[in-house]
């Protein structure tokens, strides 16, 4: 019996699954899991690529142990990516977090307008896109000796197979694809002077790309988000929220939507299998990790729901505010923004909760009226498709019928893709 591994790795955690089909049906397994978070190193926030790499050859002979795999794909967070100078890595391998971009973001849009970027790429600003991690990277000499950038999967695919892969959904993240196209657009480049080798051809998900140890290494949606949507079992084409660390709120389109309306409200138009997601970029659970992480590390998520659900406090913030980027104390941060100072920390747990439902509500508004489509239905998958607080909040703010599917819908889909499967359903 054919079985794949879906290598799904996140910003907080990584894990390792094997999947197989019986009776049209996924079976799936999950043979290793591991933490993954920034570190700081020189006072910037970067990741231990070295670690992540050693986490993932773990997990593959862990999955070898136990079953025959034939094939395996790696999905991760978009935007960031590694430096090679040959085969040599350049270290850091910095984290989007880190805040090295602010000082060149205004040089970037002085070579080309955010409004000129937008046009052609559809990629919403965010201050750690890939485009101006590249300019800071040549700001400080780092691209002079850089032979490759692989942006972060493709790296630890490189590393096992050999291969150097551009994946297209991926490489849409860096805000440099034409939307058009669908390849890197050479204008922004030479805009921007960054070296024209970094930029090549991009790979389309399903493509093989080498062996490792007996398994062939395949191009799933490398961007985690492009793997979740092809992991929903959605009826028609209806809204989603891919709930993590972040909260990625889209639809499928058939085309990009880039006009001044999508721009204004910074929707992205990220590159999909076969389509287009049209989606934003919501803070996500981030907000609530960090505050658990600061007030109460040792309570079961089930006990903070309770208490927030009991809780009457009922103001809120905007959830995206920069602020809560990469706040030293996310408690202090929510006290700043607010007008009446939490009591308690379920207090502020609350506040956050109905914060991002009421940017969910927000969002599906855009979403609408920037479409001219009207849905009734939003999936929610992911790890915060399992709060039921925020679940029925996000009903009742979004008039919505909320469909929570706490299933592995990153893995799934790039389980999918390695299969050539359309979604089947799993046990």
């Amino acid at each position: 019996m054919k079985r794949v591994l879906a290598i799904d790795i996140g910003a907080s955690s990584g894990r390792h699954i094997v999947g197989w089909l019986e009776n049209g049906q996924w079976r799936t397994d999950e043979v290793y899991r591991f933490e993954n978070g920034v570190t700081e190193r020189g006072g910037h926030l970067c990741w231990d690529i070295d670690a992540l790499l050693d986490h993932v050859k773990k997990g593959i002979a862990l999955a070898k142990a136990r079953y025959e795999i034939e094939s395996l794909s790696i999905d991760t967070w978009g935007v960031d990516y590694v430096l090679l100078n040959g085969d040599e890595t350049i270290c850091p391998v910095y984290a989007y977090r880190d805040r090295r971009t602010e000082a060149v973001i205004e040089k970037v849009h002085e070579k080309m307008p955010f409004s000129e970027l937008y046009r052609r790429t559809g990629i919403q600003f965010q201050p750690f896109n890939t485009v101006y991690q590249l300019v800071a990277d040549r700001e400080a000499g780092r691209l002079e000796q850089a032979t490759d950038f692989l942006m972060i999967p493709e790296y630890l695919m490189y590393r096992l197979c050999g291969a150097k892969s551009h994946e297209y959904t991926n490489a849409t993240t860096t805000g440099m694809v034409n939307a058009k196209t669908g390849e890197y657009d050479p204008e922004i480049i030479d805009a921007l002077e960054l070296p024209k080798h970094l930029f090549h051809p991009l790979q389309q998900p399903g493509t093989e790309i080498g062996m490792y140890e007996g398994i062939k290494v395949v191009l799933c949606a490398t961007h985690d988000t492009g793997s979740a949507v092809e992991g929903i079992p959605m009826e028609g084409n209806q809204p989603y929220i891919s709930s993590g660390t972040w909260s990625l709120l889209g639809a499928k389109t058939e085309k990009p939507i880039t006009d001044e309306a999508s721009e204004i409200a910074n929707w992205s138009n990220e590159g999909g299998v076969g389509y287009t997601r049209y989606q934003k970029n919501i803070m996500g659970m981030w907000l609530v990790n960090r505050l658990r992480a600061e007030l109460c590390p040792e309570t079961p998520w089930s006990e903070i729901t309770a208490e927030a659900e009991a809780s009457t406090f009922d103001e809120t913030v905007d959830a995206n505010a920069n602020a809560f980027l990469a706040p030293e104390s996310m408690q202090a941060a929510f006290d700043a923004a607010l007008r009446t100072k939490p009591q308690t920390a379920w207090d502020c747990f609350r506040c956050a909760y109905r914060s991002l439902a009421l940017s969910y509500k927000q969002a599906i508004e855009e979403l609408e009226r920037n479409t001219g489509k009207t849905y009734d239905k939003l999936y929610i998958v992911g790890g915060g498709a399992k709060n039921a607080f925020l679940n029925r909040l996000t009903e009742e703010a979004t008039g919505k019928t909320v469909l929570a599917l706490p299933i592995e819908a990153t893995a799934l889909g790039n389980l999918n893709i390695q299969m050539g499967a359309d979604n089947p359903s799993v046990t």
